[in-house]
């Protein structure tokens, strides 16, 4: 049995779909709530937590823009969030998903 209810129609029960759910009486479909990030550890094994600031320790190619990302820059206000680049921050107005082992805690 599944602990959610739609939102909409607070119907219970919703479909599973490929990636959150589906109520099956209004038709509304929505994400899967996923807040689990677990532990967060930056390069020198310091725990990360939403809203610290890090300071990247390797150069970061990026897609699509030339340079990338240097050493020292700091990232202001990170964002845990789950997947194999568990930093969600801004750098130069650009978000960008950042492992953790290529940043330290500021």
């Amino acid at each position: 049995m599944i602990d959610q209810n739609c939102p909409v129609c607070t119907m219970p029960e919703p479909l599973l779909s490929v990636d959150g759910f589906e109520c099956a009486t209004c038709g509304h479909e929505w994400l899967a709530d996923i807040d689990e990030v677990g532990e967060v550890r930056d390069s020198n094994g310091n725990l990360l937590a939403n809203g610290d600031d890090v300071v990247i320790v390797k150069d970061l190619k990026l897609d699509g823009k030339s340079g990338g990302i240097k050493v020292g820059t700091k990232v202001k206000s990170i964002r845990l969030i789950p997947g194999d680049h568990p930093i969600d921050g801004k750098v130069d107005g650009r978000g960008v998903l950042i492992m953790a082992d290529k940043v330290k805690k500021a």
